[in-house]
């Protein structure tokens, strides 16, 4: 079941679900309007490599808003620190943004619980379109778990400013466990 809006700041209260900082009147029904901080990272070099870290290049966006070319991925995140021990988060663009032709996530919208951080947001626009600094672009839902929890101890966690990725360390972690079991 996904927590109304009420029932999402009980929950900050209680300490079960982080929001920092929080506004109350960015509540939705059953949703919390987070916003786009000001930090961009982009892929400068190709072909991308899932085995390798891959160059970055990271810049600010200026208060006067950026333009995003279409068909290139910015990684963004939030402005705030959202997550929790006790409740499965998913987000999703606002749907004004999503009328503007903005994806804010490509395809990894579940979180898992237990991650607390910044999330990185995966910006793709369909045609040229301005971003700003500080703008609510999208919105966090949380949802009770049935069974028995086992809380987020990965890679990403306690994430600040957007996070480019780091499945290469997969990779590593494999060899070094192949070494092991040779």
């Amino acid at each position: 079941m996904i927590l109304t809006g009420p029932q999402i700041i009980e929950e900050c209260r209680k300490g079960k679900i982080v929001i920092d900082p929080l506004y109350p009147e960015q509540c939705n029904p059953n949703s919390y309007n987070f916003r786009l901080d000001k930090t961009f990272r982009v892929y400068d070099q190709f072909p991308l490599d899932p085995k390798v870290p891959n160059k970055i290049r990271e810049f600010e966006i200026p208060e006067e808003g950026y333009v995003l070319e279409p068909g290139r991925l910015y990684l963004g995140n939030t402005m705030e620190i959202l997550g929790g021990t006790h409740f499965v988060p998913t987000f999703a663009a606002r749907s004004s943004i999503a009328r503007l032709g903005l994806f804010i996530n490509l395809s990894a919208n579940l979180g898992d619980i237990g991650f607390i951080g910044q999330w990185t947001l995966q910006l793709y626009a369909i045609h040229p379109l301005r971003v700003y600094p500080g703008m609510k672009i999208g919105q966090m839902m949380w949802w009770r778990t049935k069974g028995e929890i086992s809380l987020y101890e990965g890679k990403y966690q306690g994430s600040k400013g957007p996070q480019s990725t780091l499945i290469y360390r997969d990779y590593e972690t494999k060899a070094v466990e192949e070494v092991i079991l040779k």
